[in-house]
């Protein structure tokens, strides 16, 4: 329960880390973008007010005349012109719009004489400007109604280089700064929208992470238990020897024996046990040295079935070697690891065989690889358990291979040394009617 909850707590911090970072950069990329939404229309609009103001400009010089007089011809550029002077107060219609198309909505063209005062407005008069003149090439003002207005101001001269006074080209920016405060709307609403996606994401990526971790762990802790019940059988067995020799105090020389050889037997099982667990520690850390010699694999079949034929003949099972080819199949590796690979497969296949069954090894070859098959009429494997039978401790029948003295890391460290032989081991099983083991190792 304790580790249930570490890992809870880890998922957690995983989470909120990664929601954490991600929230950052959302905030940093959101930012960005409306730093340049905003600077992108800040160019265009200085781009159109400056084409606008520029092309009055030059066409105006080519028609003034005398400093500070507006020229009848200047009705041409801007028909609905409001000299102030007059007092009229003209606004834009619909059928009135500048030749060049740009004095619409929002627009305004102020004229100055050279002493700064107002002569004449054009466009959309914005009345609640001041109407001081303000020489500054850009400037950003609002009015007393609240109203932005962007504007640039040029100075005007006679067509013949006169200084007659200066022209100002404006607009109103209340629909840019509506359009940039929906973006700064958008992102202040849509970044905690994100940040709770982010945070829903990062919970169940943690958890994709945590998984092999947590299923690791719980490996570890099933392989612990497994190797301390499986040392603790000798150990007991052992102990319960040896406390019934010492309640037994008149012993003769058959029972001192007796006992002896029970102490032997289950030293021996404890010892092998130990080196079965460090040969696959080492396995595991890759520090196992791979023996590089040609090994004939005909020889270290022939050499296995005869050793086990006694085992065979105790468990009433028929225990046979086929060989596919005529020639030798040589491979390079470690003949000590291959004769315990070969070995744990025929072990494992007369331990789950019942009598009257047979185990068949099938030794063949291809152009590049050789084949050695361990078959056998056995009790199989359930298909929900094939995975698992490579597993350390792990038994598809634990009652039927203790008897019989398995450990249940036979197959594990059969896998380990095909492994480490660049090879590859896998299995096919009916239930009820066997198994068959296939290694195929790569040819010299």
């Amino acid at each position: 329960m304790n580790q249930n909850k570490l890992f809870q707590r880890t998922r957690i911090r995983l989470a909120l880390w990664y929601a954490i970072v991600m929230g950052l950069i959302l905030a940093v990329c959101g930012f960005g973008l409306y730093i340049t939404v905003s600077h992108a229309h800040a160019v265009a609009l200085d781009g159109e007010l400056e084409f606008i103001a520029k092309t009055l400009h030059n066409n105006l010089e080519l028609k003034l005349k005398q400093p500070g007089k507006l020229e009848p011809v200047v009705k041409e550029f801007l028909p609905n012109i409001c000299v102030v002077a007059s007092g009229c107060v003209q606004k834009e219609s619909s059928s009135q719009r500048h030749i060049l198309n740009a004095i619409h909505q929002g627009y305004y063209v102020r004229l100055f004489d050279k002493l700064g005062n107002l002569i004449a407005i054009a466009g959309s008069d914005p009345e609640q400007i001041s109407p001081a003149l303000n020489k500054q090439l850009w400037q950003t003002i609002k009015d007393n109604g609240g109203n932005v207005y962007h504007q640039m101001s040029l100075s005007l001269h006679t067509k013949d280089n006169r200084d007659w006074g200066y022209i100002q080209v404006g607009r109103n920016i209340a629909d840019i700064n509506d359009y940039m405060y929906a973006v700064k709307l958008s992102l202040v609403v849509g970044l905690p929208m994100a940040m709770l996606m982010v945070a829903i994401a990062s919970w169940w990526l943690a958890g994709l992470a945590m998984r092999p971790i947590y299923q690791s762990y719980r490996q570890i802790q099933q392989f612990t238990a497994d190797a301390a019940h499986e040392l603790r059988t000798p150990l007991a067995a052992t102990q319960a020897t040896v406390e019934s020799a010492f309640l037994t105090p008149d012993l003769d020389n058959k029972e001192i024996w007796d006992i002896l050889r029970t102490i032997k037997r289950q030293n021996q099982r404890l010892t092998s046990l130990v080196a079965d667990l460090l040969m696959l520690s080492r396995f595991d850390r890759q520090s196992i040295p791979l023996g590089r010699e040609l090994c004939c694999l005909n020889d270290i079949v022939s050499d296995l079935v005869e050793e086990f034929a006694a085992m065979a003949m105790a468990a009433q099972v028929k225990l046979i070697s086929v060989m596919g080819v005529n020639e030798e199949v040589n491979i390079v590796g470690d003949s000590e690891q291959l004769y315990r690979l070969v070995a744990n497969l025929i072990v494992n296949a007369i331990q789950y065989t019942p009598a009257e069954g047979k185990v068949t090894v099938i030794l063949d070859r291809s152009d590049n690889y050789a084949s050695l098959q361990v078959k056998d009429t056995g009790i199989g494997i359930p298909q929900t358990e094939i995975g698992r039978i490579f597993d350390r401790f792990y038994r598809v029948n634990s009652d039927r291979s203790r008897n019989t003295g398995g450990s249940g890391l036979g197959l594990a460290i059969a896998k380990a040394i095909v492994r480490s032989h660049h090879g590859s081991l896998h299995v096919e099983s009916e239930l009820g009617k066997g198994s068959i083991f296939t290694v195929t190792l790569p040819l010299k």
